[in-house]
């Protein structure tokens, strides 16, 4: 790709970004009461967003042999088991991502 193509692509990929960024500190500005529907909705988003991708991710897993489903079972209790004991997300799905990643790797190659 040139040059000519890559900036002007940049620069309307970042005003997007920064435009829905920016939309919901405009449209519920300071002073406006917000929706209990809203406050509801960002309560339970972030927790039914993480649940797909959980489902996504485990959803094409086969069970034939041990070797192809073992080390998806162990990260995902091993997230599980950190997250609760931890409480900090970054680190659950770090620590989660590297064991499966020694496992796929090292242990059931």
């Amino acid at each position: 790709m040139s040059l000519s193509y890559l900036i002007p692509a940049l620069l309307i990929m970042a005003a997007v970004m920064f435009s829905l960024r920016a939309f919901p500190f405009v449209l519920f500005g300071r002073g406006k009461k917000v929706s209990p529907m809203i406050l509801y909705l960002g309560h339970v988003m972030a927790p039914a967003a993480v649940a797909m991708l959980v489902v996504y991710c485990l959803k094409d897993i086969d069970f034939s042999s041990p070797n192809h489903f073992l080390p998806e079972l162990i990260a995902v209790a091993a997230i599980s088991g950190v997250h609760f004991w931890k409480r900090n997300i970054l680190l659950s799905v770090f620590g989660g991502t590297v064991l499966y990643m020694i496992l796929v790797q090292r242990v059931f190659c």
